[in-house]
């Protein structure tokens, strides 16, 4: 992890770029992959299964027998652990429900405005070196909540053809039963497009790394919606000298763990304690089975050191991180200062990690800066907002003429006319 010290304004956005592969070739690649999915079908993704997984899968769709096997395996503590993070996280999103209030503009002029569920959504699970399991739950739960009719969910397969028990038994908790064994770009493709096994969905969700962000992105420019663009996992620690370096360097090599492209930034007014940090990690990696991976992405990670608070939450504001733990004096009225940011953990003894779990909230997150204009997964990700209108006699005739001239004003005849209509015939009525 590399320090930098009270870095000039004018150098933040080159200290603050997040590792990228190159886009064009990127692109060129997915979209090859993408169009020999939209063409082939079935036999396209197990072409590409078999090719970048390793895996020949004969049944893409995972059977019930299938996943009675794999819950009598899954241990007991585990699927405790599961069900304790599940009630928290259906908690927290339970209370995102809301109904519909009617809003009386004017007398006899009504609106309103109604959450409608997305019929069809995909859930992409990654299952490759971590068998994402928990964002089963971050993704089924609003899914059901919302009402969502077919949902739909793709993961890789194991080497043995099966998929993670674990994601299995997350998946019938929380009432999912379309399981494709698909990752990578080709899940993304047939969510898109649909194939022989998988349905067509309008929404696609769900982590993963550049190849299947990018492949989101590219589906998202030919008309299937998708939570957010994303890229590999990140997070920023902002702290002063009441923090405890060892639980820093434990925060970011949580991350860090996570992939070779994943970037953790410590920001800090004290030098000491990013030296601390900085040792910390040297000692704390070494016991991680995912070492390498860690390393590699502390290789693309900083601590910066800043003359004060102030500047500190400026840094963080330009970065705008996926995850923030903010662990300094007045944690709350520092944390009350960000403004760009996927979720917040505040105090010494909140780690990202309850986050990425059990806590409640939702760990699908906007990352790569676009916490600037993206919010995380809600229950609201999963409906629609139809807004309606109600006039009576009345409300048209108080709300008729202010209608009239501002569309003759934009030379739209047509639609002054659709009210002047309906005025005659009240007027003759009368």
């Amino acid at each position: 992890m590399k320090l930098v010290q009270y870095p000039d304004r004018n150098e933040w956005t080159a200290l603050l770029q997040r590792p990228v592969f190159d886009a064009a070739v990127l692109e060129k690649k997915v979209h090859k992959i993408l169009d020999k999915v939209k063409k082939d079908g079935d036999k396209a993704v197990r072409k590409f299964t078999k090719a970048f997984d390793g895996v020949k899968v004969k049944q893409p769709v995972v059977t019930e027998k299938e996943m009675e096997n794999a819950v009598s395996r899954l241990p007991g503590e585990l699927k405790q652990a599961i069900l304790t993070a599940k009630d928290n996280i259906r908690q927290f999103h339970t209370a995102q429900l809301s109904t519909p209030d009617v809003i009386e503009t004017m007398p006899g002029v009504q609106c309103w405005r109604r959450s409608v569920a997305i019929e069809k959504v995909g859930l992409y699970i990654p299952g490759g070196t971590a068998p994402l399991f928990s964002s089963v739950l971050m993704l089924g739960i609003p899914a059901k909540l919302a009402g969502c009719k077919e949902i739909v969910l793709c993961t890789p397969p194991q080497q043995d053809g099966t998929v993670h028990p674990a994601i299995l038994f997350a998946a019938r908790e929380v009432g999912i039963t379309k399981i494709i064994k698909a990752g990578g770009v080709q899940a993304i493709g047939a969510m898109a497009y649909g194939t022989e096994s998988v349905p067509q969905v309008y929404k696609i969700f769900g982590p993963g790394n550049q190849y299947v962000n990018c492949a989101k992105q590219l589906v998202q420019s030919a008309g299937i919606a998708i939570d957010m663009p994303a890229g590999p996992s990140e997070v920023c620690v902002l702290a002063d000298e009441t923090a405890n370096p060892a639980f820093i360097a434990a925060d970011l090599l949580s991350q860090a763990e996570h992939g070779p492209d994943s970037q953790v930034l410590l920001v800090s007014t004290d030098l000491s304690l990013i030296e601390k940090t900085r040792a910390g990690l040297d000692k704390q990696v070494k016991a991680l089975p995912r070492e390498k991976t860690a390393l590699q992405a502390l290789d693309n990670s900083k601590a910066l050191l800043v003359k004060n608070m102030d500047e500190a939450i400026a840094i963080v504001n330009e970065y705008a991180p996926e995850h923030l733990i903010v662990c300094c004096r007045d944690e709350d009225a520092v944390a009350g200062r960000v403004v760009n940011a996927g979720s917040v953990f505040l105090g010494h003894y909140s780690p990202e990690s309850v986050g990425d779990y059990a806590s409640g909230t939702n760990h699908t997150l906007p990352t790569n800066g676009y916490a600037k204009s993206y919010s995380g997964v809600s229950l609201d990700s999963f409906v629609k907002k139809i807004t309606y209108q109600k006039l009576t006699k009345e409300g048209l005739m108080n709300i008729g003429q202010t209608v009239i001239t501002m569309a003759e004003a934009e030379g739209l005849q047509a639609h002054a006319r659709a009210i002047s209509v309906r005025l005659d015939q009240i007027n003759n009525q009368s």
